[in-house]
């Protein structure tokens, strides 16, 4: 199972290098200018795209902000209609304490006018007699001195009293003015605020109906964003295919070229013909292979030559350097194209001789054999793919 999965890496290698490997009846030329165009127009939507987004950003922020201090006023204009109708609680309060308080001495009015009626209707019963006459009356001077100070007495409480409740009602009457006049005043400012308040409340469901549509644009803008930046990467990807598939077209005319003048012959005609890649013996045949150390079947997807460290690597054929890279459980490995579909491939190898996209004939030296992403040790990994598939390599290489 560990071999399986390290045979994964050159395939998603080659299923990248091998999957375009097939002519194609393209105008390469037409086809990359209309892309790189369509992909420049989706560049230019994009851009304007972001700029109109950070446009509805500004104004979400301004339009946000006015919410918040809509929200701010509101609640403002709330606690001061809260405290007025708390005064004008009080006002009416006041007011019903005072009338009472009114009433109760207009009560107490009537009865002194009541008691100064009776008294007045006795007096007329029994006679006029002055103050004087009354005094004179006494059948002893003690009761002359009484009924003198009993006469004023009454005569100034009755005064004293009447002037009292009098002016009390006058105060009283005045104090009810007072307070129906700041009565009036408290609900006439409770009906400025409750105006004001229902204003900017108004002020305040317009803005957020305003904000909800910049947020949505916002969400529209960002979810079209999103599908041109997908389209964009769907193109480029398209791009890069089309590019790939010139480049292979390119490697073919020059592998073909290469072999015409070589006189070499094509890789399909070639099998039990190619010379060994390196010196060595075999220790890990084609195909499903016992692991002793790991106590497991593997599929080894070439051979495993055992070789001295820093030995030559050669290639078996003419060809295209493709690819130069570390595979993890390969180590440094090396891919070259040798036209038709067919691949060969060179790992754990050292010190590369070759660059990608190098052109190499066959038997040219391109590394040494290394112990790159080894666990046996120094040795050469080889493998060869044709049309996609993993080739038995010992069947293409010449008996030893």
């Amino acid at each position: 199972m560990i071999m399986f999965r390290q045979i994964i890496p050159i395939l998603i290698v080659f299923s990248l290098t091998l999957c375009w490997g097939q002519k194609i009846s393209k105008d390469y030329k037409k086809e990359l200018k209309a892309q790189n165009s369509a992909i420049q127009s989706l560049r230019n939507e994009i851009e304007a795209t972001k700029n109109r987004i950070q446009s509805e950003g500004r104004k979400e922020k301004t339009s946000a902000r006015r919410v918040n201090n809509l929200s701010e006023e509101i609640s403002l204009l709330q606690r001061l209609v809260r405290e007025i109708k708390k005064e004008e609680e009080l006002l009416v309060a006041d007011i019903s304490r005072t009338e009472k308080h009114i009433k109760k001495s207009e009560i107490e009015l009537d009865t002194l006018r009541v008691r100064y009626a009776r008294r007045l209707g006795k007096i007329y019963k029994k006679g006029q007699l002055s103050n004087l006459e009354k005094i004179f009356s006494s059948t002893s001077w003690r009761q002359a001195i009484y009924r003198t100070k009993y006469l004023k007495i009454i005569s100034d409480l009755d005064q004293k009293t009447h002037a009292t409740i009098r002016s009390l009602l006058v105060e009283i009457g005045q104090q009810k003015l007072g307070l129906e006049a700041a009565l009036r005043k408290k609900r006439r400012l409770k009906r400025d605020r409750e105006k004001t308040l229902s204003e900017v409340r108004n002020k305040k469901r317009k803005e957020q109906r305003e904000l909800t549509k910049i947020r949505k644009s916002q969400k529209e803008l960002k979810t079209y964003l999103t599908e041109k930046q997908a389209g964009v990467k769907q193109l480029e990807s398209i791009l890069k295919k089309i590019r790939e598939d010139i480049a292979r077209t390119d490697r073919e005319d020059r592998i073909r070229k290469q072999q015409m003048a070589l006189k070499a012959k094509e890789f399909p005609k070639l099998k039990g013909q190619l010379a060994w890649p390196a010196e060595g013996r075999v220790i890990t045949k084609f195909g499903r292979q016992w692991n002793a150390k790991l106590k497991t079947t593997t599929e080894n997807p070439g051979v495993d030559i055992k070789g001295k460290p820093g030995s030559e690597i050669r290639t078996v054929l003419g060809g295209i350097v493709t690819t130069i890279t570390f595979l993890r459980g390969f180590g440094t490995t090396i891919i070259i194209d040798h036209g038709n579909g067919f691949y060969t491939v060179y790992s754990h190898v050292t010190n590369v001789e070759v660059n990608e996209d190098s052109e190499v004939r066959g038997g040219d030296v391109i590394a040494y054999m290394g112990d790159s992403g080894s666990i046996n040790g120094s040795q050469l990994h080889f493998e060869i793919w044709g049309q996609g598939q993993k080739q038995n390599p010992e069947k293409w290489l010449r008996k030893k």
